[in-house]
């Protein structure tokens, strides 16, 4: 089985939704138990309401156990930060055609989020950027074109 990579904030946040799945399924289950008590099932919208949440519970439940057994944490708070672009760094770069900057953290694919400045080890950007150091100018391929990096700051926070 192949270790996909994820950051301890990522594994963090996955542990908490599935203490919150582990929890709910108690009260999935008397939501069932009530459903049933009122009678013919074929009809009774309740339980099949009851019955589908808890199957999108159990389907949760297994896909983030899955994530998880399958995850290979990488804390780079506890590595010492060389300038060097890995996984779970956080990059700033500056746009050398606009001077505008824009600050990455390179994350897990599960982890990515473009709004919050989180984006997938395997995303254009991040290929990239990975082995490259503070410093470094680089082009970088993505689906608009071609474009000109510097990237200014390197973080292992």
């Amino acid at each position: 089985m192949e270790k996909v990579p994820m950051t301890a904030n990522g594994e963090q946040q996955l542990r908490l939704e599935l203490d919150r799945l582990l929890k709910l399924r108690p009260k999935i289950s008397e939501a069932i138990a009530e459903a049933r008590e009122l009678g013919d099932l074929k009809e009774n919208a309740e339980y099949h309401a009851a019955r589908e949440e808890q199957g999108i519970c159990e389907a949760q439940i297994r896909d983030i156990e899955y994530k998880l057994s399958v995850a290979q944490v990488i804390d780079v708070t506890k590595m010492e930060n060389t300038g060097k672009v890995i996984f779970g760094s956080t990059v700033t770069l500056i746009d050398c055609d606009t001077e505008e900057e824009k600050t990455y953290q390179i994350v897990g694919e599960d982890e990515a989020n473009i709004k919050s400045g989180r984006i997938s080890v395997s995303s254009p950007i991040a290929r990239g950027l990975i082995g490259k150091m503070e410093g470094d100018e680089v082009v970088i391929s993505t689906p608009g074109g071609e474009r000109d990096f510097e990237i200014d700051q390197v973080a292992y926070i």
